[in-house]
Order: C-alpha cells, then sequence, then structure tokens
C-alpha cells in the first residue's frame, strides 16, 4: 500500500502547494489568458496533473492510471448520463415544434427578458437542483433561455451564476447528508448551519445575476420582483434547512421562487424597456394558445419533473439501488494509504464507483424522454436525428468533463489536493474565511458540491477542533462555500456550452466572466462565516 505525502518538496508546504496548484494555474492560463476551448485546457491541465502525481508526488503508476480511469468514468456517468438526456429532451421539444408554445405560453406571461430569467434560470433552474443536480439545471435552463431568444453567452451566464443558491442542498440534499457521513456530525445541525449561512446571500442573488447581466438600469426596473423572489427562496431555504432537514430544502425554496416569479409575471408590468446587450429583441406579446396545447407542449417538462422526483423518493431510490453494480476500482481501491493531519488516523482510501444505472438521475431524464416520445407520438426518424444531433453537440463537452474528472481524482489520490487544503489550514485565526475558499477550491476540481464535501469535510473538522473553532459551523462552511465555486467547474462551464451551443471564442470569454463573480461571492460567504465564527458563534449550531 503506497502512503500520501502532503509536503514531498522538501518538506516545504509552501513549495509542495505551488507544485500540487500546477495543474490549476495551467487550467487557468489556457482559458483566461489564451482563450482556449474547454477541452484544450481540461487535457493540459490533465497532462500537468499526471506530471505532478509522477514526479513530484512519486505516485505508482498503476495507482496513477487507476485515478485518471476511475475520475473518467464518473465524469461519463452519472455526469455525462444527465447532460444527454437533459439536452436530449430539449431537442426532442425543439424538433416537434413544441417550444415555440412554450415560447408562447412564457412570452404571454411576460415580455421582459429580466422577469423571464429569474422564472427560468433562478426559479426553475433551482427546482430542477434540488430534484436532480449534477449538471442538470444549466443543461435545462439554459437551453430554455436559448430556445427564448437569449444569446447563448447571456443565457449560459444567467444559468451560472443563478445555479448558486440551491447547489448546497441539491439532488435531494445529498451534499449535506454526504457531509454529515463524512465528518460523523448529526445532519440535522449541519443543515442548520448551511442554511444560516447560505439564505443571507440568496436573498440577494436574483439582484446580483439581474445587475450583472444588466447593470443597474436593468435591476432599477424589476428591484421588487427579483428581490421578492430571492426573498421567497431564501426564506423557504431557511426554514426548511433548520427545522425539516436537507431533502426538501431545494424543492421548497425552488417551489416558492416559482410562485412568487409568477405572481409578478402575471401582476407586475415594469415601467421601462430593457434588453439585454446581445441578446435578442425584448419578446413582444406571443400569441395565445389553448390550455391544451400549452399542457402538450410543457409535457416534456412536466414528465421530467414527476419523474425526477419519483426517483428522489426514498423508498423507491432504495429499490432502485438493489440493481446497482459496485465495482472496486482495479489497481486503486485500498491501494493509498491517508495519514493524518488530513484524516484522523491512518486509513486505506477506498475507491468504490457505484454504477447505478437504475437509481441514477439520468435515468430519470432517460424515461421522461421516453414518456415523451409516447405522448407527443414523437416519429421514430425524429428520434434518430435528435440522437444524432444530441451525439454530436455534446462530443467535446463529454471529452472536457472525463478530463476534468480524471485530473480531480488524480490530484485527490496523489495527495495533490490535500496538501491545497492544510496550505489553506495553515491560514490560523483567518481560517473561517478560507474554510469557505477551501470548499470553493473543492467544487471548482471535481464540479460537485458533494464530492468537495467528501474531500475536505474531514480536513474541516480536524482543523476547526486544533484552532479551538466550532467544528459543525467549519464543515457547513465547505458545503457553503463551494456552491460558489460550481459557475467555474470545467465540468459547469462545458454543460452550458453544450446545452447553448456556444462558440469557442464565446466559452473561453464565459470562464473569465464567470470568475470574477465566483471570487468574490465566495468571498461573501467567507465573511459570513467569519460573522458567525467570532462575531455571534452563538447563532451557529454546535456552539
Amino acid at each position: 500500500m503506497w502512503q500520501q505525502q502532503y509536503t514531498p518538496l522538501g518538506g516545504s508546504l509552501a513549495l509542495s502547494a505551488l507544485a500540487a496548484a500546477l495543474p490549476l494555474f495551467t487550467l487557468l492560463y489556457l482559458l483566461g489568458v489564451k482563450r482556449k476551448a474547454s477541452w484544450v485546457a481540461a487535457l493540459a491541465g490533465l497532462g500537468a496533473a499526471v506530471l505532478v502525481a509522477l514526479l513530484v508526488y512519486r505516485t505508482p503508476a498503476a495507482i496513477t492510471l487507476g485515478a485518471l480511469t476511475y475520475g473518467a468514468a464518473f465524469g461519463l456517468f452519472p455526469i455525462c448520463w444527465i447532460i444527454f438526456w437533459a439536452i436530449f429532451l430539449y431537442r426532442l421539444s425543439v424538433e416537434t415544434g413544441q417550444f415555440e408554445i412554450i415560447k408562447d405560453s412564457i412570452g404571454g406571461l411576460t415580455p421582459d427578458r429580466r422577469l423571464q430569467a429569474l422564472l427560468i434560470a433562478f426559479a426553475f433552474g433551482a427546482f430542477v437542483e434540488g430534484a436532480a443536480g449534477f449538471g442538470a439545471p444549466v443543461a435545462v435552463a439554459a437551453a430554455m433561455l436559448t430556445g427564448l431568444g437569449f444569446s447563448p453567452f447571456y443565457a449560459a451566464g444567467i444559468c451560472l451564476l443563478a445555479n448558486t443558491a440551491p447547489v448546497a442542498f441539491g439532488s435531494i440534499g445529498i451534499p449535506v447528508i454526504t457531509l454529515a457521513g463524512i465528518t460523523g456530525l448529526p445532519v440535522d445541525q449541519l443543515s442548520a448551519a448551511v442554511g444560516r449561512i447560505c439564505a443571507p446571500v440568496s436573498v440577494w442573488i436574483p439582484c446580483y445575476l439581474i445587475l450583472v447581466m444588466g447593470g443597474w438600469k436593468a435591476l432599477k426596473g424589476v428591484f421588487a420582483a427579483a428581490l421578492m423572489v430571492g426573498v421567497a427562496f431564501a426564506g423557504a431555504q431557511f426554514y426548511a434547512s433548520n427545522y425539516l432537514g436537507p431533502e426538501l430544502t431545494d424543492i421548497l425554496g425552488s417551489l416558492a421562487a416559482i410562485a412568487m416569479a409568477l405572481l409578478f409575471a402575471y401582476v407586475f408590468k415594469p415601467a421601462d424597456h430593457f434588453v439585454f446587450d446581445g441578446a435578442a429583441a425584448e419578446a413582444q406579446l406571443s400569441p395565445r394558445h389553448g390550455f391544451r396545447a400549452v399542457a402538450k407542449a410543457w409535457s416534456p417538462y412536466a414528465l421530467l419533473v414527476v419523474c425526477v422526483l419519483l426517483w428522489g423518493r426514498a423508498e423507491v431510490k432504495a429499490f432502485l439501488n438493489t440493481f446497482t453494480i459496485p465495482v472496486e476500482w482495479p489497481g486503486l481501491h485500498n491501494q493509498v494509504l491517508q495519514a493524518p493531519p488530513v484524516t484522523l488516523k491512518a486509513a486505506p482510501y477506498a475507491a468504490r464507483y457505484a454504477f447505478n444505472w437504475l437509481s441514477a438521475a439520468g435515468t430519470a431524464c432517460l424515461l421522461a424522454c421516453f414518456l415523451t416520445a409516447l405522448v407527443l407520438r414523437v416519429p421514430l426518424q425524429t428520434l434518430r436525428l435528435v440522437f444524432r444531433t444530441t451525439c454530436s453537440q455534446l462530443a467535446k463537452p463529454t471529452l472536457t468533463v472525463a478530463s476534468v474528472l480524471a485530473l480531480a481524482f488524480l490530484m485527490n489520490y496523489s495527495g495533490a489536493t490535500a496538501t491545497l487544503g492544510l496550505a489553506f489550514a495553515a491560514t490560523g485565526a483567518a481560517f473561517p474565511f478560507f474554510s469557505a475558499l477551501l470548499g470553493w477550491l473543492g467544487v471548482f476540481l471535481t464540479g460537485s458540491d458533494t464530492s468537495a464535501n467528501a474531500l475536505f469535510g474531514n480536513l474541516q473538522v480536524v482543523t476547526s477542533n486544533k484552532l479551538g473553532l466550532n467544528p459543525i459551523l467549519m464543515a457547513a462552511s465547505n458545503s457553503s462555500g463551494g456552491v460558489m465555486g460550481k459557475m467555474i467547474s470545467l465540468q459547469s462551464i462545458a454543460v452550458a456550452a453544450a446545452a447553448t451551443d456556444m462558440s469557442q471564442e464565446d466559452e473561453s470569454r464565459l470562464f473569465r466572466f464567470t470568475l470574477r463573480h465566483s471570487v468574490l461571492l465566495a468571498s461573501v460567504i467567507g465573511l459570513v462565516v467569519l460573522f458567525y465564527a467570532y462575531v455571534r458563534p452563538d447563532w451557529a449550531p454546535g456552539a
């Protein structure tokens, strides 16, 4: 068994952290400076990670290969599995002409692009995040906004910014449940702590979204609507996370936001007429369709909601999981020994891949596609066309996702990620702030708040105990800060680009655009955690 070393360069944490960050620097340089496509940056970053693992951390070749293939497999399934069928469903709606009626029905509610963005990107996207997660909300909502006339860049940017508030409780609360399992801390207290950190920020996310996309002029005309949608979501998020647990937090929060957005769409008519720069002209009031036509047009997404919610029920998921095929990854499972201070005591690093082909959220999307084909009576020829189009659209994004997850898993198993985590942990009294940034880094690397919690959850608890801080607050900080890393993960960028059929130039521009907002919002989360840690520690669970 090979043991991880966290300071391989002369015992220096600083030098080792610089070496460990080389793959990240490669990604940032190629995307942000050289403006390369995400798949090119991902492959180059993966190459850098292999060199660091072999030459700096002296990771055995068999373990390196095992980590690469394990990460790539996770990227392909369940992540790309979800993305494929989510986009297939959208393309099916387009090819059958039903999406035109969907556009008309939304345009009939309001022609204002800002209210459409609040309804689709924030409120409906939050619902899909709460029910499915793992890239589905960006894929679905971004495709819908593009179909409504938003430019690909704006559709993707809006959805990436919106897909922050609900991430910590995504996929029926899996990130928080995973965090509790990894750390051994009470799930109800962790849920409450994450809610208390996220809710004050969630209030302002809809306003921030409109402000970023159109400036003060855009926000001024719909400030009341954006604020009340945020208040509705954050209020339900706070209540559910503190009194009901993590499973229903996003579902209830998104339903409250949808209700508020629909209310404003019906009764509120902005006095100004604002058009997002680069987007199609503001929609005119659309032709009206009968109830049957509108219900039929929305049936693909209604079926998606029903299937995903059904898949999320505990008894259904338990039954479906009986068909899961567990795989102890060859050459990797329990072949790596993790050591303190990353863990409480030396322990083998498991590598169990769960091929949950039936219980995966992507399979729920597949069922929704199948039912949609039956309801809409889609000809076989159209299904073949949609399948070919979706495969072509997702070829490069799939390569990106597989490469990024291979990079992330290799950094995990080589010890490079732990080195970066220890560098953050060395910040002493400022650790509550950097604790959130550690979660942010984890999601940037893995594209998943669940994975970031599994990666850094124990490190947060060990460090907080050494510094005399509240371990529940620090563990919750990891999950809360992680939500702001979602918008810059290459996995999310690839999903957004694929869903909107974005050009390569806009894809690299999208990363640069989201990066600054990601850093700013993660820093805000860090300040909230600092407040709970030092100003009002009695407000945090477990104090």
